[in-house]
């Protein structure tokens, strides 16, 4: 029958059962035909989008910057002293500078807009009996969800079942604490935050499980009555882009002021006309304001977020970029990481002898040799079990916990047969290491148990301890990862918890393979070309921790030490320990923090990987917080900075990749910037101050910046990863924008363009050519030194002088071919030359003009040539750190 979501607005006060049956709904959930029936009914489950800015404001707001204000008062006065063509000029370069900004902000935004869509919550829900994972955005009221602690809450649901169940709600109450939740219904006049029987849209759960039934979705939840909106739309920054952008604030004044006392001097000293001396002085503070510089930045962050994404790396906080590319450790989950998180049992021992099981992947076929009575321990196996084995598409998959999986594999492989009524249950939980479960079936009740072999040995009755704990390490010294199961009959109808230690009967050991990636030893050996270290922080036994330490290709494969190890050493003593350890097993996530801050106490930039609730301290204290997108939970993903898509490792080591790339290209951005700005300035600084006649007029000058700075400028944001960037040591967390190199940059190429400019000029005067063809030749001289110069940035780490360096990419010789063309436009077409007062430039002299250029790449070349070779002597390796 049809439902109205209205009716339930008391869910709260009404029994389980009574809430069922108001949504016409089951323990077993919806029909997937009804689901979809619902869902064109009600609409997706989605909250409303915080609106953005329209197309309008984001164009009107590129004019909000303390330059464009300068430059349209400069063009209202050079107006007023009818200087028409600079004033027509002056606006250009204003217009263009918003259109690339508009363009790029755009881009930004929809990159971001892709990566949020890519982050999109999922949930586990019972459809046709079954369970199934889909898109939050697709459920439904009437939707049985699963729920487990980690998870985020999909929508407003009704508590069917609850086991040790807390919620945090402080985004919707405000309750700094969780609350702690249960089924039974509550008084009708309860207020929201006592309304215990529910679970709010948004909340996150602590701990537990529980299964409820959807009763408000999208705007009809809580949240969405409240008018929550989504408001996780990101600034496109990083802290090396903030600090740029507060550089370049501070520069701009100190260039206007330079630029006032230019234009006093020039007035009253140089004896220059008003109108004369102030055009010039907003040539040179165009000239030398890099006005282009954040916009170019922000569309290289843009351009880096696509392209981790595309190597299923989402960038939740954009800082990250920057961490990743720095990082010097790598911390690092095992299981489904490094491995391919595909588990199956291979062997099994129980008191009667040991098994071999074969079979592959999750599909419940194969053998076990030798024949032996398996049912008890294949009982335990498919009953203390939260997964569910699906076949589609050929091919057998899990829904759940890989591990559990291969468990009901196995009992498949036994011909167990699976019927049981479950009445009770004790979750996994890292702190106690094992799970429990009671269930009924025609013999009775029975409590099952699995977990971590030396806490379920300690928990059974009447056992050898110390020979099975070695028959557990033996089998891990083989790489299985191990698992005790043992049971208890029962006759209450629920489990005490309290009971258990030492009342269960051991049933026998299972050892579970999970082979390492191959991409995964690639991806471990290119990190280690790259100087960083690889640490793996596992819940699994030490021995299992070891055979694929050493399978990987770890440094340090030798020596471990466990969770217990690390609670004997003090913080001091830990952080001695860390450098020379590289394995860490049965660790829990209070150990991952202690492990994190140790790292860091040397210095070093670390990343952590992390799935469970309570990775969540140890995520947000690294570096760069790493969170698996397909096993991590929702409060891992929300502590991270990146989601890995596949939780792959080698997606990890692609990360870094792009990180250092996305670091070079807006580095080159800045060191393309500052020293050509520099050198068109210092041209007309000198001369002016020289009381030469100045070698390229003020509107010339606007031109070059108009025509180089939103074309070459733009091009360094698309470089590609750069030979060799993953053979650099990774650079130091606290280097400085302005690095003595950057400093000795702007002065060798600030003094390169002052030879070439007016030894140009110069020339041209001294062959008897008049003064607007040597400016004409000077203002050529310019813009083919910036260009040269583009092509020495490109290639930091390495030589320029290769094909590959000259082949360049498509966008540096499509704007190369864009500034050429403008070029000879201004230079030969006349309607051109009486706007800019430019003259045709012979071919031979055009010809010398590039020469020079030449000359000026070249030395430009060796010099760095030179210093590369003395820091590699000194290092034994190229140190990114040092070169930029």
């Amino acid at each position: 029958m049809p439902i109205e979501q209205s009716t339930l607005s008391n869910a709260h006060a009404r029994t389980a059962e009574e809430c069922l049956a108001a949504l016409d709904a089951g323990l077993g959930g919806l029909a997937a035909a009804e689901a979809e029936r619902r869902l064109a009914v009600f609409g997706p489950n989605r909250l409303p989008a915080a609106e953005g800015r329209s197309a309008l404001r984001r164009f009107l707001g590129q004019f909000h910057n303390v330059l464009i204000y300068v430059l349209l008062g400069a063009a209202v006065v050079t107006a007023a002293l009818q200087h028409w063509i600079d004033t027509g000029v002056i606006l250009a370069v204003v217009l263009a500078n918003a259109v690339i900004g508009f363009i790029q902000e755009g881009k930004a935004e929809q990159a971001m807009t892709a990566i949020r869509n890519m982050l999109a919550p999922h949930a586990a829900v019972l459809r046709d009996g079954r369970r199934v994972t889909v898109d939050g955005a697709d459920l439904v009221p009437g939707d049985v969800v699963l729920l487990e602690a980690g998870d985020k809450v999909p929508a407003d649901m009704r508590l069917l079942e609850a086991r040790g169940l807390a919620a945090q709600e402080a985004v919707l109450t405000g309750e700094s604490v969780p609350v702690d939740k249960a089924v039974g219904p509550v008084a009708d006049d309860a207020a929201l935050g006592d309304r215990r029987s529910m679970l709010w849209s948004g909340t996150l759960v602590t701990k537990g499980t529980a299964r409820g039934v959807i009763v408000s979705t999208g705007r009809a939840t809580e949240i969405g009555r409240i008018g929550g909106l989504l408001s996780d739309v990101q600034e496109i920054t990083t802290p090396l882009v903030q600090q740029m952008d507060h550089f370049a604030r501070w520069l701009t004044f100190l260039i206007l002021v330079v630029a006032g006392l230019l234009l006093v001097y020039g007035y009253y000293v140089g004896h220059h006309a008003f109108s004369e001396m102030f055009m010039v002085v907003v040539g040179i503070a165009v000239a030398a304001i890099p006005e282009g510089l954040p916009a170019v930045m922000t569309i290289t962050l843009a351009i880096g977020v696509q392209a981790m994404a595309r190597r299923n790396a989402i960038v939740r906080r954009l800082p990250a970029i920057e961490a990743i590319g720095s990082v010097s450790v790598i911390c690092t989950d095992k299981t489904g990481t490094l491995t391919r998180n595909e588990m199956v049992v291979a062997a099994v021992e129980t008191p009667d002898g040991a098994f071999e099981v074969s079979g592959e992947g999750y599909a419940p076929e194969g053998e076990v040799t030798p024949t032996g009575d398996l049912q008890r321990l294949a009982a335990a196996a498919a009953h203390c079990n939260d997964a569910a084995l699906t076949f589609r598409d050929d091919q057998w998959t899990v829904e759940g916990d890989p591990m559990e999986g291969a468990l009901l594999a196995f009992a498949g492989k036994v011909r167990h047969p699976r019927e049981a009524r479950r009445i009770d249950a004790i979750p996994f939980d890292s702190r106690h290491r094992y799970m429990a479960v009671l269930s009924e079936n025609a013999d009775g009740r029975v409590t099952h148990v699995k977990g971590a072999p030396e806490r379920v040995l300690r928990m059974c009755a009447g056992l050898d301890y110390d020979h099975w704990h070695e028959r557990a390490e033996a089998m891990a010294l083989r790489g299985l990862r191990v698992l005790a199961l043992a049971e208890r009959r029962e006759e209450a109808d629920e489990v005490d918890e309290a009971s258990l230690s030492g009342s269960l009967t051991f049933l026998g050991l299972v050892g579970l393979i999970d082979p390492p990636r191959q991409e995964s030893i690639a991806a471990v050996a290119e990190c280690r070309a790259a100087g960083i270290r690889i640490k793996m922080i596992t819940g699994d036994h030490a021995g299992t921790a070891m055979a694929i330490a050493r399978q990987i290709g770890l440094e340090n494969s030798g020596r471990v030490l466990t969770g217990a190890d690390i609670d004997r050493l003090d913080d001091a003593q830990l952080a001695l320990e860390v450098l020379s350890v590289d394995i860490f097993a049965r660790t829990s996530p209070e150990h991952k923090l202690r492990l994190v801050t140790a790292l860091q106490a040397h210095g070093l930039s670390v990343a952590m990987t992390g799935d469970g609730v309570n990775d969540a301290p140890a995520l947000k204290r690294a570096d760069a917080g790493i969170a698996m997108g397909l096993k991590g939970s929702e409060a891992a993903k929300e502590a991270a900075d990146l989601v890995l898509a596949d939780d792959n490792f080698a997606t990890i080591a692609a990360a870094v990749r792009e990180g250092r790339t996305v670091y070079d290209n807006l580095k080159k951005v800045i060191t393309w910037t500052l020293p050509t700005n520099a050198g068109e300035a210092a041209t007309v600084i000198l001369a002016l101050l020289a009381g030469l006649a100045l070698p390229v007029t003020a509107v010339q000058i606007l031109w070059v910046n108009l025509i180089t700075a939103v074309t070459l400028g733009l091009a360094l944001a698309f470089e590609p990863t750069e030979a060799g960037t993953m053979e650099r040591p990774p650079r130091p967390r606290d280097m400085p924008i302005m690095s003595g190199f950057l400093v000795w940059q702007v002065t060798l190429v600030a003094i390169l363009f002052l030879a070439a400019v007016f030894g140009v000029f110069t020339y041209a005067l001294d062959r008897g050519y008049p003064l607007p063809l040597a400016q004409t030749m000077a203002m050529n001289m310019l813009v083919v030194l910036e260009i040269f110069h583009l092509f020495f940035i490109r290639n930091m780490h390495g030589t320029s002088l290769t094909w590959s360096a000259v082949r360049g990419t498509p966008v540096v010789w499509l704007v190369v071919v864009i500034v050429v063309l403008a070029q000879f436009a201004v230079t030969y077409l006349p309607p051109l030359q009486a706007i800019l007062g430019t003259q045709s430039v012979p071919l031979a002299d055009g010809f010398l003009i590039v020469a020079i250029g030449a000359v000026s790449f070249t030395i430009t070349e060796i010099e760095k040539q030179i210093r590369l070779g003395l820091m590699k002597r000194n290092s034994g390796k190229v140190s990114a750190s040092d070169d930029l």
